[in-house]
């Protein structure tokens, strides 16, 4: 009796310990059309600064009265700062064929450009629109290409509802971004 009482004790508490199997979302970057070359041949993509809000493994959407609330069992796959950087990487190779990598650099030779993201809002909103907004800097360590600094806002629609749309909206939103630093490069 002892035994058996032990072992449904030792599976409660194995039970009660094991972290719930909550979805994970993949944080991608849809494709998209290629730009035109740039005098960059090397990008190197900083770690994408994020508000708490986002950096948190939950995924958020606005919900009544403004408040932004996580989708409950719905988490991102990756570190969402991390996630958001590879696919932005991801999508400026795609699309301006120059090496774009993560911090750090991984060559011996320096990067002709460094890419710095900061996010000021990344959610769906309660009327089916994704915002993504922020700015980016293009900083040159050689000074290969000019240095700048621009503001972003992309708005896109909400395909659905749930986790999986707004995964999607933001797949989408990264691209778009990653078309606008190609095209300012």
């Amino acid at each position: 009796m002892r035994i058996v009482l032990s072992l449904i004790l030792t599976v409660a508490l194995a039970t009660a310990c094991t972290p719930a199997n909550d979805a994970r979302y993949l944080i991608s970057s849809a494709p998209g059309e290629k730009v035109a070359n740039l005098r960059s041949r090397t990008i190197e993509v900083r770690l994408v600064s994020l508000p708490s809000y986002a950096a948190a493994s939950d995924i958020v959407a606005e919900g009544e009265g403004g408040a932004l609330l996580a989708f409950g069992g719905a988490q991102w796959a990756d570190d969402p700062a991390r996630g958001m950087t590879a696919a932005l990487a991801r999508g400026l190779n795609e699309r301006t064929g120059a090496s774009a990598a993560i911090e750090p650099w991984p060559l011996n030779t320096g990067p002709d450009a460094r890419l710095d993201v900061r996010v000021d809002q990344v959610y769906a909103h309660a009327d089916g629109i994704f915002e993504l907004t922020g700015q980016f800097a293009v900083s040159s360590p050689e000074g290969t290409v000019r240095e700048f600094v621009r503001r972003f806002g992309i708005r896109k629609p909400v395909n659905g509802t749930g986790p999986s749309a707004t995964a999607e909206a933001l797949a989408r939103a990264l691209a778009e971004l990653a078309r606008q630093v190609s095209l300012s490069m």
